[in-house]
């Protein structure tokens, strides 16, 4: 297995760092703490080029806040020049360890993303009799920061790029709890292993993707699945031999206990295809694809919600179109023609 070595002069140059922060502020460019720091950008960007070169760097503390929506999750934001630290250490790593990743790996890889994953998804459900689909539980609270440093440890071997790696594992902060119980565990050993990622962060989604990719090689090379994908802690195995799947699901729960998770006991199914499936929002059926009840229920909610916003001023139509286009883009993979023009046809936007 090749490591790579001599990569933190690449991380901590200038121009590096520079392109970093350009890419920290996407979007988020007129926000208080992005224009604070651009005010001096020469000299911000210097003092953390020469923390990170005399190895004083220390991450700051995320704040964090709660969504409800499909489920309660804890998002976690890192200060802004933590986030251009990030950007610069993905910058030089990324395109070294992600050609290792599976080419059907589709969650945060560029030119991958959610609709590539359910065309996918969609042809290997209408060609297969079976599928087992699975859910790691709690997923980013459980993942093991000995084994996530190990894993990495195994593609790396450039001590100063590993320091920064490190010390932003260890800075990770805290998440729901998880006690669960691996064999070879004594009664404290869930409290003494230190576990969770950040939601959020972009080194978090990048580092979830290596955690699972020794699953993934696996399943593919071990257990020798030709139709399988993953997008994040959801992944599905499809064939027309039942009796494999069964097979293959107790080989993957064993398997995983040397990453310390577990597949979720209630979502993790093995049944038919005909019955159709949900994935990424939709549910695929065989003769058509249809946005899910719940996710539907939840949009109608947010536009009613954007709709009275706007009606009172609060916000202005650009952004309003915007939401809407980016939404009705994203139903253009199912089966929606009718959904979208009973959706449209039902807003009203003047206002009082």
């Amino acid at each position: 297995m090749k490591r790579y070595g001599n990569l933190y002069p690449q991380i901590v140059e200038f121009e590096n760092i520079l392109a970093s922060a350009k890419k920290a502020q996407r979007g988020k460019r007129f926000r208080y703490n992005v224009l604070e720091f651009n005010y001096n950008l020469e000299s911000e960007l210097s003092k953390l080029q020469q923390e990170l070169i005399n190895k004083t760097y220390q991450p700051g503390e995320y704040r964090t806040f709660y969504i409800k929506e499909p489920k309660t999750r804890m998002i976690s934001a890192a200060p802004y020049r933590d986030r251009v630290v990030h950007h610069a250490l993905c910058n030089i790593i990324v395109p070294l360890i992600e050609p290792t990743f599976i080419g059907d790996s589709y969650a945060n890889r560029v030119g991958f993303g959610s609709h590539r994953a359910l065309r996918r998804f969609t042809k290997f459900a209408r060609s297969n009799r079976y599928i087992l689909q699975c859910d790691i539980q709690k997923y980013f609270p459980s993942i093991d920061h000995e084994i996530l440093k190990t894993l990495l440890h195994n593609k790396l071997k450039c001590p100063d790029t590993l320091w920064l790696i490190d010390s932003l594992i260890d800075n990770s902060n805290e998440q729901f709890p998880v006690v669960e119980y691996f064999p070879g565990d004594e009664l404290l050993t869930p409290l003494e292993r230190q576990r969770g990622l950040p939601i959020g962060n972009l080194t978090s989604q990048f580092f979830a993707n290596v955690y699972l990719n020794y699953l993934d090689h696996f399943i593919k090379d071990k257990l020798k699945v030709r139709k399988y994908l993953r997008y994040v802690d959801d992944f599905a195995l499809f064939s027309n031999d039942r009796e494999f799947l069964t097979d293959a699901r107790y080989a993957i729960e064993e398997y995983l206990t040397e990453l310390r998770l577990k597949i979720h006991p209630i979502k993790s199914q093995l049944f038919e295809t005909k019955y159709g499936t949900n994935f990424l929002g939709f549910r695929i059926l065989p003769d058509c694809i249809r946005v899910r009840a719940e996710n539907l229920r939840r949009a109608r909610r947010r536009i009613k919600n954007m709709q009275s916003n706007y009606i009172q001023g609060k916000i202005e139509l650009e952004k309003v179109s915007q939401s809407i286009q980016s939404w009705f883009a994203h139903l253009e993979h199912g089966d929606t023609w009718q959904l979208r023009q009973q959706i449209f046809t039902t807003l009203a936007w003047t206002r009082e």
